[in-house]
């Protein structure tokens, strides 16, 4: 058979290199307890932080509207598919980060290639993280400013490289909470190095948004950075409020430049109607009901301290995100499948997601776990790991 890909051959190779991925059938919502493959087990996997993709006022607030607005937005939002719950949503969406305007998007992918794309040009320059996520450096990529990747975190390798900038526009961009390490970017630092070089920063809170902050706000909310401090804002509504679509909050302007030249925004179908309703119903309940963030909390100062009584390498994190360093793809595989064995789905998260040679289990809390969950999570982990 013709083969004009060499598709076989790329598949082949990454079986042996153990960095073939496999689809599992979930059968059930999400929780803390999920069937997957028709067996149970104890998710910590998720990224479903605050245990509301399955609240009973969520699934009310979209079965609700699905009745009265149907399922498809039918359009994009510029044609005929901006409803009122679409619009109701961006507004209380911008109050909660405190920007003058949100701007729903479909996905926190095309949120990054929108919003980078309809900012930045072939005489400006993109600065990323080097850890940031694929939408990210996509995004920057896309744009066709002057990419550059900077050290993790590093922020004299930024600087230096911002000194040497003669581009007309130039932006800082990074995640908030770095999906795979789970730890936070610096963005106060950060901020104060785009004022000094008159440079914008963008901050990804897809796993911020609704679990850091006083108020669970995100990363603004986190570092008590205003609009000007942190113009551009982007945040996800599928990981920390349960739902599903994006956002980016900032200025007037800012959202009236992604309405006008955001391909993304501009060539999409809108969410569904109920989808927003079942945001504004998690939005509600992030605002009402801090003992979820610090059950949250309390599970995860419980988790690293068990862990670490174990002797178990854990990296650091103060966030849901808690990943176990392996270094082996075959040995995170066998670990994983080990864990899965007992009861446990934890993936194991492998090249090119992350660095070579850095595998690990990527464990994730929620507010939905119990702490005698997270127990048998440690026990699990101790008859698999020593």
């Amino acid at each position: 058979m013709s083969d004009p890909f060499k598709l076989t051959a790329a598949l082949d190779e990454r079986k042996s290199n153990h960095l073939y991925r496999q689809r599992r059938i979930l059968e059930s919502a999400q929780g803390a307890e999920v069937i997957v493959d028709g067996k149970p087990y104890l998710n910590f996997c998720s990224n479903d932080y605050l245990g509301l993709a399955n609240h009973p006022d969520v699934i009310a607030a979209f079965t609700s509207s699905a009745n009265d607005f149907g399922v498809g937005s039918g359009a994009s939002h510029l044609v005929c598919g901006h409803s009122s719950l679409h619009h109701q949503l961006e507004e209380e969406l911008a109050d909660f980060v405190g920007r003058d305007r949100a701007v729903l998007f479909s996905t926190g992918y095309m949120a990054n290639l929108g919003v980078v794309n309809a900012l930045m040009g072939k005489q400006d320059a993109v600065f990323e993280d080097k850890l940031n996520h694929a939408s990210l450096l996509d995004a920057g990529l896309l744009s066709g400013a002057r990419f550059q990747r900077f050290l993790h975190n590093d922020l004299d390798n930024l600087e230096s490289r911002l000194k040497k900038s003669t581009d007309n526009k130039k932006l800082i961009v990074v995640d908030s909470v770095f999906s795979m390490d789970g730890d936070l970017a610096p963005l106060d630092n950060l901020a104060a190095l785009a004022k000094k070089y008159n440079a914008g920063l963008m901050a990804d809170d897809a796993h911020g948004f609704g679990v850091l902050g006083n108020a669970g706000a995100g990363c603004a909310d986190h570092f008590n950075l205003d609009q000007q401090q942190l113009p551009v804002l982007m945040g996800t509504l599928g990981k920390g409020l349960g739902s599903f679509g994006a956002f980016v909050a900032g200025s007037e302007d800012l959202a009236e430049t992604l309405i006008q030249f955001s391909r993304s925004y501009i060539y999409t179908t809108a969410l569904p109607p109920a989808v927003a309703a079942a945001s504004l119903a998690s939005l509600k309940i992030v605002r009402e009901d801090a003992d979820r963030r610090q059950h949250l909390y309390s599970l995860i100062t419980h988790f690293r301290q068990g862990a670490e009584q174990l002797g178990l390498e854990l990296m650091p994190s103060i966030t849901a995100i808690q990943p176990l360093m392996i270094g082996s793809n075959e040995k995170a595989i066998a670990i994983s499948d080990a864990l899965l064995e007992k009861g446990f789905l934890i993936s194991a998260i492998r090249p090119p997601t992350v660095p070579a040679n850095s595998a690990r289990l990527r464990i994730t809390l929620s507010a939905a776990h119990s702490e005698d969950q997270v127990d048998s999570l440690l026990k699990a982990l101790a008859e698999v790991m020593l």
